[in-house]
């Protein structure tokens, strides 16, 4: 039995309106994604940590002066700056790959919810890992860390869906028509092609 099209937050889909060639996705978009939920996500994982060191630690035997406690949570969002924009674009750029939940509206990409929702977990699930592994790293509490990360899939679950859903009514970085139009429109992606033709 054939699933029945999912509706899309632009409106109800009908196969008439789209399009055989999806528009491609640059790797701009990709980055500036990264960078967007790069704030919000450091900020959640700074908040987090500090209020799990400060209040949760002494019950784990971590006995932190709220300023210790503020230094390994500023160790842990800004250590996962560098981590997450790494593993958060490589996210994207599978995703960009695989365009299942995608489908065109005229020349509009849009994206399920489906999608979204997968999106999410399978981030979320990577990202816990990261943020747990540098909490350990950073507090030596395996019962902090385990606690940091634990707290952080439902915070950061519903951050990164709404994060997503905003991103998909965002038109920038998205090249409708060929390849060559893509590179035309991203020197990134035109310097790729130039130097893989080579």
């Amino acid at each position: 039995m054939q699933d029945a099209p999912e509706p899309s937050i632009s409106g109800p889909e009908t196969g008439s309106s789209a399009s055989p060639v999806h528009p491609l996705i640059t790797r701009r978009r990709s980055l500036a994604k990264a960078v967007s939920w790069r704030v919000v996500g450091s900020l959640d994982t700074l908040l987090l940590s500090f209020l799990l060191i400060t209040y949760l630690g002494p019950m784990f035997g971590l006995d932190h002066s709220p300023r210790e406690a503020m230094g390994a949570a500023s160790l842990i969002a800004l250590t996962e700056v560098a981590t997450k924009m790494v593993l958060y674009y490589l996210h994207e750029r599978f995703w960009e790959w695989n365009r299942w939940g995608t489908d065109l509206l005229g020349t509009k990409r849009r994206e399920s919810y489906r999608r979204s929702t997968t999106k999410t977990a399978t981030w979320r699930v990577l990202a816990s890992l990261d943020t747990t592994l540098l909490a350990w790293l950073f507090t030596g509490s395996v019962a902090t860390a385990l606690s940091i990360g634990g707290l952080e899939v439902a915070t950061k679950l519903v951050l990164y869906f709404f994060h997503e859903r905003v991103w998909a009514n965002i038109g920038y970085g998205i090249v409708a028509g060929a390849p060559s139009a893509r590179v035309a429109n991203d020197p990134l992606d035109a310097r790729l092609s130039e130097s893989a033709a080579s």
